[in-house]
This record gives structure tokens, C-alpha cells and sequence, in this order.
């Protein structure tokens, strides 16, 4: 699957789809531009398939909170935020001490762009005793997305205090000061996130992503395609030529540059 490079760009600078949507771990879509499991990377239709089967599970015992997060986990996949939000909503009234539930809803709150009341929630989804470092890490990009970059890296602060140097948490950082424009801190800190064992495929592609808009092309085009067949290297390329063109107005468009540099070696 590309990565949507377009999609990410067309809110900058007031929003991008933080590593996953909102950021992720593996375990979280909130957390890199952040699912609720790794299934979050199923196909559409397998959504669909498994928002029908938990349906008719949750229709039969609507008060179990752990199939109203696997049911909203589902609803969210397939694209229906508003209505696993609606989901969540209930279960919390229901649950209205239990953090995985509030964790959930926070995060399909911000989904559906209510950031403040998603950070009301997830605030109450762990506590100072006993901080949830995915949950920081949602928070942290629920502020981004509000404008409050300052205030969102300290959340990225604390929670890489609890687990240094996770990607999820480090990849949100740099997407966080992309959002203000500085690439070289954006860079040096997605370079980190990339290079850490676990990092996902995502975590390159948003380095690649900021060194496009520095015009370090060729280096983003190696970083983009990765080992992907063909095809799909190609698509995250194209993303990526768009992206950057669309975003660099004051600046000469550096793949513009690049073709001239081509042309004129060939010549």
C-alpha cells in the first residue's frame, strides 16, 4: 500500500496524517497516524467482513466492552468513524472507568475531528501514577492536529522517557515539527525513528517526505520506492513528486530542478 503522501499534504501545515491517521504504534491507528491492532492493515473488504461478523456480535451483548472495541476497531477500518465513535460513545457510559474503552473513543473522537473532546478522553484513559505511553503519544498528535505543536512534544517527551527511542513515538515528532516547518529537526528526528529495528514502512516514507521538501530528491526517491515491486515503488514516487510540488510554492520545484540536472548530463 502507498503511502499517502497527497492525502498528508493537502492539510499542511495544519494537519498531517500522523504516522498512521493519528501517528502509530502497532498496537494503535492513534499512535502512528495510528489502528487498533496490527489487523488494522487488512484490505477494505476484509473490513467490511469483519464489521458485519462483530456486528451481530455486538448486537447480542452490547454491553461487553471488548467487543465494542473490536467492533469500533472494525467500523473504523472500513472507513465508518462517525459511527464507531457512536459505538464507543455508549460503551463509555456504560464503562465509564475503563481505560481501554476511553482510549478507544478518544481516538475515534479524533477521527471524526472533535480534538478536544478526543484529548478530554484519552486524558482520563490513563493516569499520573501510571501513564500509558500510547496513550501520550495520542495525545501528542490530537494537540498537533490542533495547532498546539509545543505542548504536543512534550507528551512525544514524556512518553519516549517510558520507552526511548520508539518509532511510533519519534516518527509524530518529527511529523510535529514538519508541521512548523523544521525540516532539519523533522529530519534528524524521523532519520532516529527509521532507524530503529521495529520501525513500519510508514516511518521511512515520512522521512522521505521531509527530505522532498528539503530538495534532497534522490535520496527521497530511494528512501520512497524502498524494496517495494516495482509497481508499488513507483506509485509511492509519483505520491510523493505530487506531494512536494504541491508544497514547495516559494521555492523552485526541486524534481523540476532535478529533470534540468538529468537533462543537461545527457546533453
Amino acid at each position: 500500500m502507498s503511502f499517502p503522501f497527497a492525502r498528508a499534504l493537502r492539510l499542511f501545515p495544519l494537519l498531517l496524517v500522523l504516522v498512521a491517521a493519528l501517528g502509530g504504534c502497532a498496537k494503535d491507528r492513534a499512535e502512528t497516524t495510528g489502528s487498533l491492532s496490527r489487523s488494522a492493515t487488512l484490505a477494505p473488504p476484509d473490513w467490511r467482513q469483519r464489521a458485519d461478523t462483530l456486528s451481530a456480535e455486538y448486537n447480542k451483548n452490547p454491553n461487553d466492552p471488548n467487543i465494542a472495541i473490536a467492533y469500533a476497531q472494525a467500523l473504523r477500518g472500513n472507513g465508518q468513524q462517525a459511527q464507531a465513535a457512536a459505538v464507543l460513545q455508549q460503551a463509555s457510559i456504560k464503562h465509564p472507568r475503563n481505560q481501554a474503552v476511553l482510549g478507544a473513543y478518544g481516538r475515534a473522537l479524533a477521527d471524526t475531528g472533535q480534538y478536544q473532546q478526543a484529548f478530554d478522553v484519552l486524558s482520563r484513559a490513563h493516569t499520573p501514577d501510571k501513564p500509558d505511553w500510547r496513550i501520550l503519544n495520542a495525545q501528542g498528535t490530537v494537540l498537533d492536529q490542533m495547532n498546539r505543536h509545543a505542548e504536543a512534544r512534550r507528551y512525544y517527551s514524556t512518553a519516549l522517557k517510558i520507552v526511548p527511542n520508539e518509532p511510533s513515538v519519534l516518527s509524530n515528532l518529527g511529523l510535529s515539527y514538519l508541521l512548523t516547518r523544521d525540516l532539519p529537526r523533522a529530519e534528524k528526528t524521523l532519520r532516529t525513528a527509521s532507524e530503529q529495528p521495529n520501525a513500519e514502512p510508514k516511518v521511512r516514507q515520512n522521512l522521505a517526505l521531509v527530505l522532498g521538501l528539503e530538495g534532497k530528491v534522490a535520496e527521497a526517491e530511494k528512501i520512497a520506492g524502498g524494496n517495494l515491486p516495482p509497481e508499488q515503488a513507483q506509485a509511492n514516487i509519483a505520491e510523493l513528486h505530487a506531494a512536494i510540488a504541491q508544497n514547495t510554492p516559494a521555492q523552485p520545484n526541486p524534481w523540476k530542478k532535478l529533470r534540468q540536472q538529468k537533462t543537461a548530463s545527457n546533453g
